[in-house]
């Protein structure tokens, strides 16, 4: 199952991230994929905003791990762009949090698919105007594709309930 959302801001990717956050669960896996500056961390940004995180959202592309306190449960924010082997998996703590307590958002995790397992949704971000600026015009943000496609069940279930509590089209 694959739902669609277009974006036409910083502000309405954030509100996409806040409403999907609303609805995630324990155990609920995200693969974020997408260009640098894609707004994958302004998805997250969203989703912790969703889950009552209150502390700064940022990725974790040097610290490879975050954790927040949501009011329900944590959410795990993992970066992986610097990782290039699959046995560093371990070495992070990827497979303690997989399946735990809370939520688990990982970029740059499509290289990693096969170890994270089917329980997951793909979220691809992609920019509709090329790099933004030069075509959108100096100042104007591009807009944004947010593909996402649930590969169980209760991604599915997720994907229609996120088409159900959002009016961003």
């Amino acid at each position: 199952m694959t739902v669609e959302f277009v974006t036409s801001s910083q502000e309405e990717t954030i509100a996409l991230g806040c409403t999907l956050g609303s609805l995630l669960r324990e155990g609920d896996v995200l693969v974020l994929t997408g260009d640098l500056g894609a707004g994958k961390t302004q998805l997250t940004k969203g989703i912790a905003r969703g889950m009552g995180v209150s502390g700064d959202v940022t990725s974790p592309t040097f610290t490879i791990e975050m954790v927040y306190e949501g009011e329900r449960m944590p959410l795990y924010h993992f970066d992986l762009y610097r990782l290039v082997d699959v046995g560093e998996l371990e070495d992070i703590g990827l497979y303690d949090v997989l399946g735990g307590d809370g939520p688990c958002v990982i970029e740059w995790g499509e290289r990693f698919v096969d170890e994270i397992g089917l329980e997951r949704v793909d979220v691809l971000i992609s920019r509709l105007n090329g790099e933004g600026e030069g075509e959108a015009g100096a100042g104007i943000e591009p807009l944004r594709r947010i593909r996402l496609t649930a590969h169980d069940a209760r991604g599915e279930d997720l994907l229609r309930a996120l088409e159900k509590s959002t009016d961003v089209e």
